[in-house]
């Protein structure tokens, strides 16, 4: 192996490695608002063992954030674990000299599939959330 394969295949790994970094950023606000959201499912379920009346719809509107969080999470691990096996396809390309490109790309888009899916969870759970404060208000 020459020394300047190595480059290459370092030089290419560095957009998806900072891909990486903006999708562990996004899954910490994201895991941030699924605590959020448990707090405060605890918080009803309290009340509801307490005896006193909740709305209905508001422990429907919390399983639902619940479920929108968690799928965004699952996507955004998906998307992760696809960026990795592309970053270490494109070592291995560089590395062996075998053109690997058409096993690279569908991997790639695929990933960003992901990310867009996980990212339109992510907006619904936020609009679900403002539309009960603005109903609280």
């Amino acid at each position: 192996m020459q020394p300047e394969s190595l480059s290459k295949a370092i030089q290419l790994s560095v957009a998806p490695v900072f891909l990486l970094a903006g999708i562990g950023a996004l899954m910490n606000v994201i895991s941030g608002r699924l605590a959020r959201i448990v707090d405060n499912a605890r918080r009803t379920r309290a009340a509801l063992d307490a005896g006193l009346k909740v709305d209905e719809r508001e422990q429907s509107a919390y399983r639902r954030r619940m479920q929108l969080t968690i799928r965004a999470i699952e996507l955004l691990t998906a998307a992760t674990l696809l960026i990795s096996t592309v970053v270490a396809v494109m070592f291995f390309s560089v590395i062996s000299r075998i053109n690997l490109t058409l096993v690279v790309v569908p991997m790639f888009i695929t990933a960003m599939l992901l990310v867009m899916l996980a990212s339109l969870c992510f907006l619904r759970e936020v609009r679900m959330a403002s539309a009960h404060i603005n109903r609280m208000f």
